[in-house]
């Protein structure tokens, strides 16, 4: 793909996952622009596309599965001919509980390193892309040497990983090392990304009120989650629109020299953990 024309063309938003997050993201970025929403589920694309169409946004939908580099790369194509890629935010992932551990490794680690291949291929100067991971990552305990895997194998190979092998079927864990892979493959990809004139960074929310972290609250690790909230201070989950903020300032020009790195955004509950929480 050549850079015909870019500067001239409209801009374009590419937002992967259209739940409560990736909406919020979509309205935050899409105003006066080309917004391509994708999704896995035909019915949840439809129904978001929908609700910025009726609020005046122009929105398109491509059906995409993560986890398959070839869907990825008709998104990227798609949404390149649509005129100048400015952002993309990939929100699409699962969690421990609305996922196994075979589909957290497929959607949030292979699925997250197809987005960063690919998108870099087509970026160009101004662009940004942020990855929303968790701060699940921030939790994980890996060595030197597994996160070096982790951060280099090439997407391909990152299942057959050992410290990806040794996970078996425990769904939290894959989520963990999922998102701290996310983490781990940003960084190592700045350094392409920089020599396009791009930026690509993560977000690392911590409990925001979306649907999956409903079934969170309800899952069996639920309550504790929720006393944690209260225990650091913050005393409630964060919203789907402040995460949109920090996304905004990531991809806006106040960000401009923010790249390869990770911005926690959890109301300090990771700093208590670290810091205070009874051994």
């Amino acid at each position: 793909m050549d850079d015909r024309s870019q500067e001239s063309r409209r801009d374009v938003v590419v937002v992967t996952g259209a739940g409560g997050m990736g909406a919020a993201i979509a309205r935050r970025l899409g105003s006066g622009r080309t917004l391509i929403v994708a999704d896995a589920s035909r019915a949840q694309l439809d129904r978001a596309v929908r609700a910025l169409r009726d609020e005046g946004y122009e929105a398109r939908g491509v059906l995409t599965d993560v986890s398959d580099r070839g869907s990825v790369e008709w998104l990227a194509e798609t949404a390149y001919g649509e005129g100048r890629l400015t952002a993309v935010v990939h929100t699409a992932g699962v969690s421990p509980a609305t996922g196994t551990a075979k589909k957290i490794l497929d959607v949030d680690l292979v699925g997250t390193a197809h987005v960063i291949d690919v998108f870099e291929k087509v970026a160009s100067h101004g662009m940004s892309l942020v990855c929303v991971s968790s701060m699940a990552g921030h939790y994980a305990s890996l060595s030197s040497a597994e996160e070096a895997a982790l951060a280099t194998t090439p997407t391909e190979e990152l299942l057959g990983l050992d410290v990806v092998t040794a996970i078996g079927d425990d769904a939290q864990s894959a989520y963990i090392v999922s998102k701290r892979a996310n983490h781990l493959r940003v960084q190592a990809a700045a350094l392409a990304w920089n020599l396009r004139g791009a930026r690509v960074n993560t977000v690392s929310p911590g409990v925001i009120s979306t649907a999956m972290a409903k079934a969170e609250a309800e899952s069996p690790s639920g309550e504790h989650m929720l006393k944690m909230l209260d225990a650091c201070g913050a005393g409630r989950t964060g919203t789907p629109g402040e995460i949109a903020e920090v996304v905004a300032f990531l991809v806006g020009p106040g960000a401009p020299y923010i790249t390869g790195t990770d911005l926690l955004v959890d109301g300090g509950q990771a700093a208590w953990i670290r810091w205070h929480r009874p051994r």
